[in-house]
């Protein structure tokens, strides 16, 4: 069995609504069907497992008259045999009409439950937390990486010259922004081709390879792949994918076919899940990218620059980190969205105190007031700090560039 757990709100029966879903979702429809025999329902017909009651909410999540608006966590079992291991279909029986039920003034996925025979059905992470480690050679601290700034409007020279400052300075990975793909001013091959022998040449020099993640989306998974054999076979290791605006089966095609890590950012997520009482969780919808091959996983982090609180981000981080089956399903967490070293304290303790994770900083490093170089610097000394307890402020007082990024960002303008 398949489980979705859905959130209800309704002014009407929560039982009865729970009952509907199950049916409409599966067998049944508006009226009983001569077909509909009790054999068939009992082989495929979804099934109300149990439900569990929550306090009344005051508004409504959805603007509809009367109330009280009663609440409860509703978990619906759909027969495996109904579905199979296809996502589009998964993801079909789990939201298809469901949003569109009358009666309901809420409902949102909060959970999801795959059974075994999901293992081994999709391909799961290429390489993950073990292999971007591999790939960087960084152990026993985060990977510390930035996004060239500004998002757009660079050229591909200029770029480099950002790239040439970031790399000497010590920074282990370095993203394209996810608006960046390849615009008139800035083609993807023309950046691959002044972008790649710094990289290149920085490893002959150091035997350490930083990490460059190309944006390579595109509607059509030809061309897709297209960019993504530009930059692997101009020796670089990673690519950027907005997992959203190419779907399941671009991103599918792309896994079956890709020898990059694929850095995974979830721009449109928010439409889904910014209402509490609609939508889906992430917990939810995180499983079906790692399913089908997300290798690092972007989260936002603490102190975002959006909406996102705090709790949100740890339960996203415990979410991408959870084992579906196997610790190698676990894609790698990127803690982003205005970040700099002043949020590396609290992330290290409210994330368990693990190093396992991608600290992404776009303003938090090349905004540093003594260039980007040393914005680089500032947030490995931050880390240094957190993992040995010791106060930033304190560690700040031998260490310039970290004295300075407070100076700058410590009131929390790092975006």
């Amino acid at each position: 069995m398949i489980t979705f757990t859905y959130r209800i709100e309704t002014s009407g029966n929560i039982e009865a609504l729970a009952a509907k879903i199950a049916s409409d979702q599966s067998t049944g429809t508006f009226v009983a069907l001569p077909g509909e025999t009790e054999e068939l329902k009992a082989r495929v017909a979804a099934r109300v497992l149990a439900i569990r009651h929550l306090p009344d909410a005051q508004q409504p999540s959805i603007p509809e008259a009367g109330g009280p608006f009663k609440r409860a966590d509703v978990d619906i079992a759909f027969p495996f045999d109904a579905i199979g291991t296809d996502l589009s279909a998964l993801m079909t029986i789990a939201i298809g009409g469901t949003y569109s039920i009358k009666g309901l003034s809420g409902i949102r996925i909060v959970d999801m439950q795959l059974p075994d025979d999901y293992r081994g059905a999709h391909p799961g992470p290429q390489f993950g937390v073990a292999g971007s480690r591999k790939l960087t050679g960084i152990v026993g601290r985060p990977i510390i990486g930035t996004i060239v700034k500004p998002a757009l409007g660079l050229r591909p020279h200029e770029t480099a010259e950002m790239v040439g400052e970031l790399i000497e300075a010590g920074v282990d990975f370095i993203k394209d922004d996810e608006k960046l793909m390849s615009p008139a001013y800035s083609p993807l091959a023309e950046r691959v081709k002044a972008i790649m022998p710094l990289i290149l040449d920085h490893e002959q020099k150091t035997g350490r390879k930083v990490m460059y993640a190309f944006g390579i989306s595109h509607a059509d998974p030809d061309e897709m792949m297209r960019n993504h054999d530009l930059v692997a076979k101009a020796g670089g290791n990673c690519a950027v994918i907005n997992i959203n605006s190419i779907g399941f089966g671009g991103m599918a095609y792309l896994r079956k076919r890709s020898s990059l890590v694929l850095h995974a950012h979830r721009n449109g997520w928010d439409i889904l899940t910014r209402h509490p009482g609609l939508g889906m969780d992430f917990k939810v919808w995180q499983q079906f990218w790692r399913l089908l091959g997300v290798d690092q996983f972007q989260i936002n982090g603490i102190a975002s620059k959006y909406w996102e609180p705090d709790a949100s981000f740890i339960e996203s981080f415990k979410a991408v980190t959870t084992p579906i089956f196997s610790p190698d399903d676990c894609s790698l967490p990127v803690a982003g969205s205005g970040q700099w070293g002043g949020q590396a304290p609290e992330t290290y303790e409210r994330t368990g105190r693990t190093v396992d994770l991608l600290y992404l900083c776009g303003g938090g490093i090349v905004s540093h007031p003594d260039g980007p170089g040393a914005g680089v610097r500032a947030v490995q000394q931050a880390w240094q700090a957190a993992v040995e307890g010791v106060p930033l402020a304190n560690f700040a007082l031998k260490h310039r560039e970290l004295a300075r990024s407070i100076e700058k960002f410590g009131d929390g303008k790092a975006a």
